[in-house]
């Protein structure tokens, strides 16, 4: 397993959601990204997660966090496992009451329940080598200085929508 972080939530060119995986520690030379598409309300769910956002009324993804809370259960690490037909999975390695346990679940609900927790996520070596994407082969939208200037900000947003332009979620088929 390969510890990675969410790059972000975009959107494709036939307007799916997609969630942007990396690995944590890449070596030199680009990272591996791996692209999940996800449903618009989970992609919601995880942006609001990551971007640190307190939405007015708990999101089902904080009803989750805050149940296992209640019953002293503790969210170790999200794994996505494996990329069938074209389908990711994933699961939740929880621990309860000084057991643990592991739950399958999709990704999407693994990514924004281990982002509302500070929990890890991790990917499996065969997902990264079957549905990961170069990061040289995508310009994204990152928080450099050049990006303050709306019009180069606008230009690399305009690049990497070309990019997603281009990808097709059957691309990723295992």
């Amino acid at each position: 397993m390969v510890p990675v972080q969410v790059l972000g939530v975009a959107v494709d060119a036939r307007m799916q959601p997609v969630v942007l995986l990396a690995p944590v520690n890449a070596a030199d030379g680009p990272r591996v990204i791996v692209p999940i598409w996800v449903g618009s309300q989970e992609a919601a769910s995880i942006s609001v997660a990551v971007e640190g956002e307190v939405p007015p009324r708990p999101l089902s993804h904080d009803l989750m966090a805050r149940l296992l809370e209640a019953t002293g259960a503790v969210v170790d690490r999200a794994e996505v496992t494996r990329i069938s037909d074209g389908t990711f999975y994933a699961e939740l390695v929880l621990t309860i009451g000084g057991g643990r346990t592991v739950i399958d679940c999709r990704p999407s609900d693994a990514i924004a329940l281990a982002s509302r927790v500070g929990a890890p996520l991790f990917v499996a070596e065969s997902v990264l080598s079957d549905a990961g994407v170069l990061e040289d082969t995508i310009e994204r939208v990152s928080e450099d200085d050049d990006l303050q200037d709306p019009e180069v900000a606008e230009e690399k947003l305009a690049e990497f929508r070309r990019f997603l332009d281009g990808v097709d979620p059957d691309d990723f088929q295992g």
